[in-house]
């Protein structure tokens, strides 16, 4: 995998969020094995309430294909949420079967406390971090006060 392209798409994605005081702006890029985008989502791209991750997941036309998949996310896939409580981006993440998240940076104590990657982890799913992109990935929530 180039996680670096990936997670550099995935950041583009996120400069196409409309901003939100009340939520960050997130991209999100699914691969699969052979280096083919399955499918890309951003922060409220479909509605006011959608995640990145959700959004690129809901896309994926065969659910098959996510076994082999990597989820790439500019931050942490949440694990609370206040829009919809049972549909977190961890939770959806485990149930689809994808084995691999490549994250740019962990989720900051500004709406939750996040235990995304903890979670993910438990369910036996590879996280990898880019700290290097942190900093891409801020800036596109530069509509926050982080």
């Amino acid at each position: 995998m180039d996680d670096h392209r990936w997670m550099g798409h995935a950041i583009e994605l996120a400069h196409r969020c409309p901003a939100s005081t009340s939520a960050f702006s997130v991209g999100a890029v699914i691969v699969d094995p052979d280096g083919r985008e399955l499918a890309g989502g951003w922060s409220r791209d479909s509605d006011p309430r959608v995640h990145a991750e959700e959004s690129a997941l809901v896309r994926v036309g065969d659910r098959a294909r996510l076994r082999g998949a990597t989820m790439y996310s500019t931050l942490e896939p949440c694990s609370k949420r206040a829009s919809r409580p049972h549909a977190t981006c961890a939770g959806l993440i485990i149930a689809s079967g994808i084995p691999r998240v490549v994250i740019a940076w962990r989720e900051p104590d500004l709406f939750v406390t996040c235990e995304g990657v903890a979670l993910l982890i438990a369910a036996g799913i590879e996280v990898v971090e880019l700290p290097e992109f942190a900093a891409a990935a801020r800036a596109a929530n530069a509509h926050l006060a982080l």
